[in-house]
């Protein structure tokens, strides 16, 4: 049973690099069942607040510099289909970062939105970079029909674009910028991490506490800052897309984490910063693994990047990422975020403890030294930074996504109109979309992917190879 498994979880010596911020680390709060209340007098109400609540939003506008801050207790996603809701009238265009989260692309479909793309780089290591401001000048200017532009920045690597120069361009074209911050809820607190999008001129910024904070899972703000974008109408989709019972635990939560910022914010990010460079520094040593750092790309690559994840590059070993990530939690009962073909990722917050820093550093001395030297897996390379150029689109996504679709084998595909989301998960960056053709190439690399244990999400049935498309 879910409860009793989280209870033994919580009693294990396994220690979390993975979400939530608070990394299950005891904080002064009343049993969840005596504060767990409704919008009874005296507690205002999150959709129309007057009182407790609005000075709450207040207090973290002020915490980081927005003109207008609001809870969300739906996640980060609700505040993505609201603010793209609010910026763009339905059945027009969005330019939007192809390494999108799934729910801009949710707000497409709702919106019937014609969707214009910028493409990241693949970075030698083969995550996405950052998106270069030259091709969203190029991109507006192409085409004046756009109403906003939404990236993500920074993303689950942790690789930050250039918001500044970005917003700049945006706004010389008089649209509003927005920008996916879920995972960037640390920065402005301290100088080892990047400037926060809030004060980065971007016009809507969606942060999720949770992740990177000492606050309860599905957590989250949203900043506005806009001269295009009016609270009223942002206000409407609000109440649209997030729940009418809003959790007074899970506001509570967040009322904790930020008058910890307040009062405590200055002590708890220098203890932090001092114990991820210290960390960092060590593992420069490493003769096979690679823990990535700024210096590891190219400017063309990434602008900046949040060290708070902690990215270990397994490409030049025998192991993957899968492999890297399980010898990590199996051996040395580390839980880390995520794993992809040849790297996992693990979440830091300053709420992590010197013992978990140094329990990862000595486990990973000890795998590079285990692990055998092997060249770069150029096929792995070529597979994964393929399946990321750019399809025709034959059909527009919510037209698609409305089409019933059938399943038909990888042979039979090529010359098809998809009828699935294609994602290689994580980081969960679709490779093809609903409404878009599919080629040789891209079955030849699904193929390729499949081979080297990479994991796929969308195909209607991988080991049977069986791909969705539109049902004409």
């Amino acid at each position: 049973m879910l409860d009793l498994k989280l209870e033994a979880y919580a009693e294990s010596g396994v220690y979390p690099f993975h979400m939530p911020g608070h990394k299950r680390n005891p904080i002064d709060m009343p049993n969840p069942y005596t504060i767990d209340i409704t919008e009874i007098d005296g507690f205002d109400n999150l959709h129309a607040p007057d009182g407790l609540i609005l000075e709450a939003q207040e207090r973290a506008a002020r915490l980081y510099g927005s003109k207008r801050s609001y809870y969300l207790v739906n996640g980060s996603t609700c505040g993505i289909l609201a603010a793209v809701s609010a910026a763009v009238r339905p059945g027009k265009k969005l330019l939007m970062a192809r390494n999108s989260h799934k729910s801009v692309y949710h707000a497409a479909y709702l919106r019937n939105l014609s969707t214009v793309y910028l493409m990241p780089p693949i970075t030698e290591f083969g995550i996405l970079g950052a998106i270069d401001p030259g091709e969203v000048e190029e991109k507006l200017a192409l085409d004046p029909d756009i109403e906003a532009v939404i990236l993500t920045s920074p993303t689950y690597e942790g690789v930050v674009s250039n918001v500044r120069a970005i917003a700049e361009i945006v706004h010389s074209r008089g649209i509003p910028l927005i920008v996916d911050e879920a995972h960037g809820a640390h920065f402005g607190f301290h100088g080892m991490f990047p400037q926060t999008a809030v004060r980065q001129h971007a016009d809507i910024v969606i942060q999720s506490m949770h992740k990177v904070l000492p606050s309860l899972t599905q957590t989250a703000l949203l900043h506005l800052n806009s001269d295009f974008v009016t609270p009223f109408k942002l206000q409407k989709y609000l109440s649209i897309y997030e729940t009418s019972s809003p959790s007074y635990v899970l506001m509570a939560g967040m009322e904790k984490c930020i008058r910890m910022l307040y009062e405590r914010g200055n002590e708890l990010f220098d203890d932090y910063a001092g114990r991820l460079a210290d960390f960092y520094r060590k593992t420069e040593q490493f003769n096979r693994l690679c823990v990535m750092k700024r210096d590891d790309f190219s400017e063309q690559e990434v602008f900046d990047l949040d060290l708070s994840k902690i990215v270990i590059s397994a490409k030049n070993t025998n192991m993957t990422g899968e492999m890297l990530h399980k010898r990590l939690l199996h051996d040395y009962a580390l839980q880390m975020e995520m794993f992809s073909g040849f790297y996992a990722l693990g979440m830091t917050s300053i709420m992590d403890r010197e013992e978990g820093f140094l329990r990862l550093y000595q486990a990973l001395e000890a795998l590079d030294q285990q692990s055998v030297h092997v060249r770069d897996d150029d096929e792995k390379d070529n597979a994964v930074q393929a399946l990321y150029v750019p399809k025709v689109k034959r059909m527009n996504l919510q037209e698609a996504m409305e089409i019933e679709t059938r399943a038909v084998s990888f042979d039979e595909a090529p010359g098809k109109i998809s009828g699935c989301m294609v994602c290689l998960y994580p980081p969960g960056v679709p490779l093809l979309l609903p409404g878009e053709a599919i080629d040789a190439d891209f079955i030849n690399n699904i193929r390729k992917c499949k081979k080297i244990g990479l994991n796929l999400q969308g195909i209607a049935d991988i080991i049977n190879e069986k791909i969705d498309i539109v049902n004409f």
